[in-house]
């Protein structure tokens, strides 16, 4: 039955199920958060476990997924990872109690740690270089379009039926992704994953997590906290710490050594700040509806909305037009600019604006980013060797999903210091220089990417660019020999072996 199926295919299903899943199940607990507390009893602050918890433990196991995606086997660790977040999801629904929900919370991380970085790994060993495009072009759906789901279905779910649904809508997912999975996935291992390394795993998922806590409380409990500040601290101390160890050791649980790699140093650079930049943004734009327009939050999911169908579109035109006639770098930097304009004319909104306006800059967002995930997703690996497809998707995934977290908190930290509320007239009403304010420290940070786009050869990424612009590319690197842009010296022999 497996034969009957590409392992394109079945890569492509299962992983796109498992990575849409996790993402959209951040987004969409979010709108149920103030309901939970209700119902539990408990302060918006204590609720704020729910989510901390989550991100938290995701954090600490994405080091660890590398290495347990080769020594394991792909197949096996997905649908394991699988089976954790569909049965924690499950759990989370039946919670009788806060202390219930943090703990399956946090089981929930575990499996959603080890899914990505797997999945994006077998994705990318079925997926040639010359069709890594298409592989993008997949990649980036979930990426971008869960975000702007999970708000609009979170809101339908806790306003028609309950919140334990938001959780309990992953558990069809996941049976049906596990299915598959089992029955059209074929297990292949690597000959020599390496030993496993304790040092790094502890310095990078602890570091990791006490640096996602801090950063994620520190707008609600301030930055002055002891706590937040402690924890910060801390997670600075061990991450510098890893750095010093994994660079002594032979074989690293997180493989610095990956970002002497031009390409994908570049793309590593690229994609934090791209997702500081749009992550942030969704989040406060959904702030924006709902505490400056008043909206409700399902009114809000669906203004959002429609930035998924400018991912799609985007996603299409990236893939099939633009990354071909382009090639990476201008295309990131096109998707760049794009991003950065329409974030920057959200800050222009005001308070008789239509919010039409809104909606169609969110569909302009969505359009850039496609064409700019795409892009790096497709060529980010070009130079990454199969073997070492592993640790380097685990570093991709940990970089995008710190970079979510840290725009989400400094923005969140903007508006609360330019003060959502003022006093008109002595009555309070919505600040919306608030959130202007928020939108255009968005678009700085879409713009500071751009330092790192320039870094991006499209050489180096030639055998990923289809049609024309890639025999375009070839022959612009013969003839540039004797610069060295493809000279084997210029890429440390250590980044593309095992």
């Amino acid at each position: 039955m497996q034969t009957r199926i590409s392992q394109k295919v079945a890569v492509s299903v299962v992983f796109v199920a498992a990575m849409f899943m996790t993402i959209m199940d951040s987004t969409i607990v979010n709108v149920a958060l103030p309901t939970i507390g209700h119902d539990f009893g408990v302060s918006p602050t204590s609720v704020d476990s729910i989510a901390i918890g989550f991100l938290v433990s995701l954090a600490v196991f994405i080091p660890a997924s590398g290495w347990l995606g080769d020594r394991f086997g792909g197949k096996r660790v997905l649908l394991a990872a699988i089976v954790v977040f569909t049965v924690a999801s499950a759990l989370c629904g039946l919670a009788t109690s806060l202390g219930e929900l943090v703990v399956f919370r946090v089981l929930q991380g575990v499996g959603g740690g080890m899914l990505t970085p797997v999945g994006m790994a077998m994705l990318m060993r079925v997926f040639p270089p010359a069709e890594r495009v298409r592989a993008a072009a997949i990649l980036t759906v979930p990426t971008t379009f869960a975000p702007a789901l999970g708000p609009l279905l979170g809101g339908l779910l806790v306003t028609d039926a309950s919140w334990r649904w938001v959780f309990y809508v992953n558990v069809p997912i996941g049976v049906l992704a596990f299915i598959f999975g089992a029955l059209f996935l074929r297990q292949a291992e690597l000959d020599h994953p390496g030993r496993f390394d304790l040092p790094g795993f502890l310095l990078s998922g602890l570091g990791l997590g006490l640096a996602m806590y801090g950063v994620s409380e520190g707008p609600n409990k301030g930055w002055h906290s002891a706590d937040v500040l402690a924890s910060i601290a801390v997670g600075a101390v061990l991450l510098v710490a890893m750095v010093i160890v994994e660079l002594r050791t032979a074989e690293p649980m997180v493989d610095l050594r990956l970002l002497r790699n031009r390409l994908f140093g570049a793309s590593n650079g690229v994609m934090v700040l791209a997702s500081i930049a749009f992550l942030g943004a969704l989040y406060a734009v959904s702030l924006y509806f709902q505490d400056g327009r008043g909206m409700t939050a399902l009114a809000a999911g669906l203004s959002i909305f429609p930035e998924a169908f400018g991912v799609m579109a985007g996603a299409q035109l990236a893939s099939r037009v633009f990354y071909p006639w382009l090639g990476p770098r201008k295309h990131v930097l096109v998707g760049l600019c794009g991003t950065a304009i329409s974030i920057g004319l959200l800050g222009a909104l005001g308070p008789g604006t239509s919010p039409w306006w809104a909606r169609l800059l969110l569909v302009t967002l969505g359009l850039s980013m496609g064409n700019i995930f795409v892009p790096l997703q497709a060529a980010g690996f070009a130079t990454i060797t199969p073997a070492a497809t592993g640790r380097a998707s685990t570093m991709f995934n940990a970089v995008r999903q710190l970079g979510g977290a840290i725009g989400v908190a400094i923005l969140t930290t903007a508006i609360v210091a330019v003060g959502p509320v003022h006093a008109v007239a002595g009555h309070p009403e919505p600040n919306l220089t608030a959130y202007r304010v928020a939108f255009l420290v968005a678009a700085a940070f879409a713009i500071m990417a751009a330092g790192f786009a320039v870094l991006i050869r499209d050489a180096d990424a030639a055998q990923t660019i289809p049609g024309r612009a890639r025999r375009k590319v070839a022959e612009g690197a013969d003839a540039h020999a004797a610069d060295g842009a493809l000279a084997a010296d210029e890429r440390p022999a250590p980044l593309l072996t095992d």
